[in-house]
C-alpha cells in the first residue's frame, strides 16, 4: 500500500541493499512463478532459487509497500491458538507437526539474520502478552503451562514484573515468551529480496499479474508488462492484497487496517523505564494494542484502525489515546511518524493453505504473526512443490471458502471494532 502524503513509516531500507529488480521484457518460462513480493513470496522465492529452481517474482507495487514492510516488526512464535487446541483440532500427527512448526517460526527469522549476516536491526529479548483482566490472566497461565510442557523458554509474569519490564500501568500480569523479539521489517524485506536475487530469482516490481490460466501441464500468468510468464507451479502470495486472480480467495478473507505511530526519540529517563530490555508487547484487549521500542529509542505503538483508508492525521488519534492510557508520562511527547498497512483475518483465525488446482498454491491469514510464520513457511511450500507430499506442509490443504455476504461481513467487523474499543476503554 503506497503511503499517503501524511503517512510516514518509521522503517527504512538497509543502506547497503543490493537488491536489483529485473522487469519482464519478453515472454518467460520458469519453474516457479511467485505472485507477491512480501515476506511469504520472497521467502518462497529464496528457498526455491537456492534449490536450483528458476523463479520469477511478480510484485504489483514496490517492495515493502504492503504489510510486510509496514508492520510493527514483532516476531512471535506460535499461533493464536494454544498447542492443546491445535492437537485436538487437527489430530495427533498433524497437530503435533503444526505445533512444532509454529514453535520454530521466530527461529526462522533470527537464524536467517544471523547465518546470512543480514543488515537488519533486531533484538531478541522476548515477546510479552500482557493481561488486563482476571480472565486474560487465567488464559496466560494456561498458555504458559502448555508451552512449558513442550520445553519452550517461557514464563508467567505477575503485575509488578509486567510493570517493570514494560513501564506501562494497568496490567494484572502476563506471559513472557523468550523466543520472540523485534526486527526492522522493511530492512528484512529488502534483505530477503537480496538473498533471493543473489540465488538466481528475478523480481519484477510495479508489475501486476492480470490473468492466470492453465495451459496443459503449465500455468500461464499474464502481466501488466505485456508479456506472459509460463511455469509448472505458481504460488499466490498476495494475502490481504488478494484480488480476483484466484477465484474466491479475496472473499475468503476479512481485510483490516493496522495503524501505527512512533514517538520522537524518548528522553533518557523515559528510555530507561519504558521497555528497558527491549521486549515486544501485545495485550489482551479485544482490540489488541501492541508496542515496542525502535533502535533509536522511539516508542512504536500500533493497533486496529478504521476500515477505510485514513484521510488525515486524526485517524491515528485513537492510538495516541491508548498509548497515554498505558504511559501517562508520554503526555507532550511528539508523534513523529504515522503509517498503516492492510492485513487479512480468517474467520477461524488460522492461516489457510489452498491448492485450488494442481500446481497452484495460495496462502493467506497471518493473524498478527506474519513475520515469523511467512518466513518459516516459504521453504515448506517449496518442499511440497518439489515432492508433492501434503505432509511437507505444516497446515492441511483446504478448499477456498468465500465468506457469505462478504461485503456486509466486512462492514460488521468495522462496527464490532468500534464497539470493542469502547468496551476496552471502559475496562481501563
Amino acid at each position: 500500500m503506497t503511503p499517503l502524503h501524511f503517512s510516514q513509516p518509521l522503517w527504512r531500507r538497509p543502506p547497503r541493499a543490493l537488491f536489483a529488480g529485473e522487469p519482464i521484457s519478453s515472454p518467460e518460462r520458469v519453474d516457479l512463478t511467485v505472485i507477491g513480493g512480501g515476506l511469504q513470496g520472497l521467502s518462497t522465492a529464496y528457498a526455491a532459487a537456492r534449490r536450483g529452481l528458476s523463479v520469477r517474482v511478480i510484485e504489483a507495487r514496490e517492495l515493502g509497500e504492503g504489510a510486510s514492510g509496514l508492520n510493527g516488526g514483532q516476531v512471535i512464535a506460535g499461533l493464536k491458538q494454544d498447542p492443546d487446541w491445535l492437537m485436538q483440532h487437527f489430530g495427533q500427527a498433524r497437530g503435533s507437526a503444526l505445533v512444532d512448526f509454529a514453535a520454530g517460526a521466530a527461529d526462522a527469522v533470527f537464524d536467517l539474520i544471523q547465518t546470512e549476516g543480514l543488515d537488519v536491526e533486531h533484538v531478541r529479548s522476548g515477546w510479552i502478552q500482557a493481561a488486563h483482566t482476571p480472565a486474560a490472566l487465567v488464559a496466560a497461565e494456561e498458555r504458559n503451562r502448555q508451552w512449558r510442557a513442550r520445553g519452550a523458554d517461557v514464563m508467567l509474569l505477575n503485575g509488578a514484573e509486567v510493570a517493570l519490564l514494560t513501564g506501562a500501568s494497568g496490567y494484572l500480569g502476563g506471559w513472557l515468551d523468550r523466543r520472540g523479539g523485534t526486527i526492522d521489517p522493511l530492512a528484512f524485506v529488502f534483505e530477503l529480496a537480496r538473498l533471493a536475487t543473489q540465488s538466481g530469482a528475478r523480481i519484477a516490481t510495479a508489475t501486476r499479474a492480470i490473468g492466470l490460466r492453465r495451459e496443459g501441464a503449465d500455468w500461464l500468468v499474464d502481466t501488466s508488462a505485456g508479456y506472459p510468464v509460463r511455469s509448472r507451479s505458481v504460488v499466490v502470495a498476495t494475502n490481504a492484497y488478494s484480488d480476483r486472480l484466484v477465484a474466491g480467495l479475496a472473499r475468503s478473507l476479512l481485510p483490516l487496517h493496522s495503524f501505527q505511530i512512533a514517538t520522537a526519540p524518548l528522553p533518557p529517563d523515559l528510555r530507561e523505564t519504558i521497555l528497558p530490555h527491549g521486549q515486544a508487547v501485545s495485550d489482551s484487549r479485544r482490540i489488541v494494542v501492541y508496542y515496542r521500542k525502535s533502535p533509536d529509542g522511539r516508542l512504536v505503538f500500533g493497533g486496529r484502525g478504521r476500515m477505510a483508508e485514513p484521510k488525515n492525521e486524526t485517524d491515528w488519534d485513537h492510538l495516541q489515546r491508548a498509548m497515554l492510557r498505558l504511559f501517562p508520562a508520554l503526555e507532550g511527547v511528539t508523534i513523529e511518524h504515522r503509517w498503516f498497512g492492510r492485513v487479512a483475518m480468517t474467520p477461524d483465525q488460522l492461516p489457510h493453505v489452498h491448492e485450488p488446482e494442481r500446481g497452484l498454491l495460495a496462502v493467506a491469514g497471518c493473524q498478527g504473526r506474519g513475520v515469523g510464520l511467512m518466513t518459516a513457511l516459504g521453504p515448506r511450500l517449496v518442499d511440497y512443490i518439489q515432492g508433492g507430499d501434503p505432509a511437507a506442509l505444516p497446515l492441511p490443504l483446504t478448499p477456498i471458502r468465500p465468506i457469505p455476504f462478504h461485503s456486509l461481513r466486512a462492514l460488521g467487523v468495522g462496527v464490532a471494532i468500534a464497539w470493542y474499543r469502547m468496551l476496552d476503554g471502559m475496562e481501563g
